[in-house]
């Protein structure tokens, strides 16, 4: 009798169902290979999936709208601070102040969200190109770049449109003239970030205005031939907010997942990327926080203006 119970309870042990852990839902504009990175790390350590949706901010933005009659996403990380502004003011955020965010600064971060790292907004230039060096945002309106310059659309490209808040708060006039010079010269606007690197990698123009740095550090770290240029007169960091949204069932694992991105591991994953962290406490591979001349303007007032903004980008750039 003893042997039967013996067996049956080994035989139950043996058949009893296991129950995978419920997955830590994240929407993620890139790059990929830094959501992917991040997303593997995050579950070896703390044994929560993750299921990874990753596309451009416009997209993770519009399929979050999309879906809150029934929200999926317990984290959102995007490439527009807009976005955490909008989404903030909408009352979709949980407050979560991570222990791990004492050293960003104060201006990355609220209650609500933080800074994962930054971009800066640059000149991209292929040398190749033949053409002058450039080193000042209105440089690109000149005859020599006539049909050689393309630039992301503020509509598809939340850094995009950071660089034209930025600008346009700092001197409204000269930036829409700026905008309009640059459309005369034949200005190519072919979507996101990567549809305005790729043309000049490819040789097809020679110059972007408003390159994602990253990136382009990036692909010159790869051996393709490209500079990043930051204009005298001062560019904009586009900070990459991390949100965890109040629809989130898995809030205790997306609390762990942005102490994780802020901690000194997940810091390092960031600058490996060539982004600059939020944590000035941590080495970055690019030009830093002190490197940089940055336009400060009121990003709360300009993502109340976003849409005024980027209709009036198209109507200013249209040909």
């Amino acid at each position: 009798m003893k042997t039967v119970v013996a067996a049956l309870a080994v035989g139950f042990a043996f058949i009893t169902p296991t129950f995978a852990a419920t997955p830590l839902v994240v929407y993620s504009a890139g790059p990929a290979t830094l959501s992917a990175e991040l997303a593997r790390t995050f579950e070896a350590e703390t044994g929560t999936p993750v299921e990874l949706f990753q596309s451009t901010a416009g997209k993770i933005m519009a399929r979050y709208q999309a879906e809150k009659s029934n929200p999926h996403a317990d984290i959102m990380i995007s490439a527009s601070w807009g976005h955490a502004l909008t989404l903030d003011a909408a009352g979709d955020l949980l407050a979560y102040s991570s222990p791990n965010a004492a050293t960003v600064p104060d201006s990355l971060k609220t209650d609500s969200y933080v800074a994962q790292g930054a971009a800066a907004l640059a000149i991209a230039y292929n040398p190749n190109s033949g053409l002058p060096a450039p080193q000042h945002w209105a440089d690109l309106t000149q005859a020599a770049y006539k049909g050689q310059v393309t630039m992301p659309d503020p509509a598809k490209s939340g850094s995009a449109l950071t660089l034209v808040q930025g600008l346009v708060a700092q001197d409204s006039d000269a930036a829409w003239s700026l905008f309009g010079d640059l459309a005369a010269n034949d200005l190519l606007v072919p979507g996101a970030n990567k549809a305005a690197l790729n043309p000049v990698l490819q040789g097809a123009r020679g110059v972007v205005f408003g390159a994602v740095d990253y990136i382009v550090i990036g692909a010159k770290a790869k051996g393709e031939r490209i500079e990043v240029v930051y204009p005298d007169e001062g560019t904009v960091l586009a900070p990459r907010p991390i949100m965890i949204m109040k629809s989130s069932k898995q809030a205790e694992a997306a609390k762990q997942f942005v102490d994780f991105m802020l901690s000194e591991k997940g810091q390092a994953l960031v600058a490996e990327h060539y982004i600059l962290p939020a944590r000035t406490d941590i080495e970055a591979r690019r030009p830093g926080w002190d490197d940089l001349t940055i336009i400060d303007f009121d990003a709360a007032r300009a993502a109340a203006q976003a849409a005024e903004t980027k209709a009036k980008f198209a109507a200013v750039t249209a040909r």
